[in-house]
């Protein structure tokens, strides 16, 4: 089993993500317990910026450390230096100027579009990754954002088995079909759950804006968690002028409870861009014959209720799937559910012309 000093010996060369000095010279370690009985350690440690894809990354490196030391299970909390601490590095020029670019600069000139719904299950991330890969067909400079940090689905959808990698003080997204994606799912191991309240998941969701290098973009595109609580208005918050695309099926339910997103929207200024209606309909390859599952005209009715128009209605299809290049949810340029993205994709790149 660890000692509490070999712990502290390995704790102290590690280096805080942010001021790039170690925890010894930050006086980041906080606390060090060891329960011999129980093999477990439990460790609290400070850092300049907590909340950061640097901090998981450190987390789990810390959890391997402990483990390899002999330690059978690990806690680790994190929280932020103190003030004082912060000033000792501020004066020495350690701390970076986070204010400086990035996509929430004042100059920065990427149009930001969020994704949303007011329930789950209505198809939102499907919606918003082959939305994005439409607008990369067209041309132009798509970042994709998974903002539904606890429900990450994008990442599987789109096929990626690549990590984003640190290149210097960023954090580098993973390129797919021409789009630069960030996820919460490249940040957490295993696909374990995401156990953290409101105000952790609004800082991550931050980084994801301020740490990542996006370069230049000509559209970011936001896949919301469904509903309006916290997460989602964060991300209203802190982007006060993004447009808005909403999400429903067909069902008139799903259309009332999807107006309470658009309903946010228009209340924090948003604009609307319009309706998608995902699962419209099926159509029979034998017959032709379209049958109406989830019923008929709520994509509709929803629009005409915040006074928007309906971008598009996506029939019940799967992709095909190319096995030597896997991605399960993306749709071929070519086939007919592929060609009405691409048909919604230019009329939300007029809209934004105009």
């Amino acid at each position: 089993m660890v000692t509490e000093q070999q712990a502290l010996d390995i704790l102290n060369k590690l280096k805080d993500p942010l001021l790039h000095k170690t925890l010894e010279e930050t006086n980041g370690i906080v606390e060090v317990k060891v329960k011999e009985e129980k093999e477990h350690i439990s460790v609290k440690i400070a850092l300049a910026k907590t909340g950061t894809p640097e901090q998981m990354q450190l987390q789990t490196q810390i959890v391997q450390l402990m483990k390899d030391a002999g330690a059978a299970t690990v806690g680790i909390r994190f929280t932020d230096l103190p003030e004082e601490e912060l000033e000792k590095h501020r004066k020495a020029g350690d701390m970076p100027d986070e204010t400086a670019g990035g996509l929430l600069a004042p100059d920065s000139k990427t149009t930001f579009i969020a994704i949303a719904s007011g329930k789950g299950g209505v198809g939102k991330s499907t919606v918003s990754v082959n939305l994005a890969v439409a607008l990369a067909r067209l041309g132009k400079k798509v970042g994709l954002v998974d903002a539904d940090i606890y429900g990450f689905s994008v990442p599987d959808m789109m096929g990626i088995e690549d990590r984003p990698v640190v290149r210097g003080k960023k954090i580098l997204p993973v390129d797919r079909f021409g789009v630069k994606v960030i996820s919460m799912a490249f940040f957490v191991e295993d696909n374990a759950p995401v156990i953290w309240r409101g105000p952790m998941l609004g800082k991550m969701l931050n980084n994801f804006f301020m740490e990542v290098e996006w370069g230049d973009l000509d559209y970011l595109i936001l896949d919301l968690p469904p509903g309006t609580g916290d997460v989602a208005l964060d991300v209203h918050t802190m982007l006060p002028s993004t447009k808005e695309i909403i999400v429903t099926t067909p069902h008139p339910t799903a259309a009332f409870v999807a107006a309470r997103a658009g309903s946010m929207a228009l209340r924090t200024n948003h604009e609307i861009l319009g309706v998608v209606e995902n699962m419209s309909y099926f159509e029979s390859r034998l017959t032709g014959e379209k049958e109406y599952v989830f019923g008929r005209g709520g994509g509709e009715k929803l629009a005409e209720e915040l006074r928007t128009e309906l971008l598009g209605q996506l029939p019940l299809q799967q992709p095909d799937w190319n096995e030597e290049d896997f991605a399960p949810s993306v749709y071929d340029q070519e086939h007919p559910v592929g060609q009405v993205y691409h048909k919604i994709a230019e009329k939300i790149v007029r809209k934004l012309d105009q």
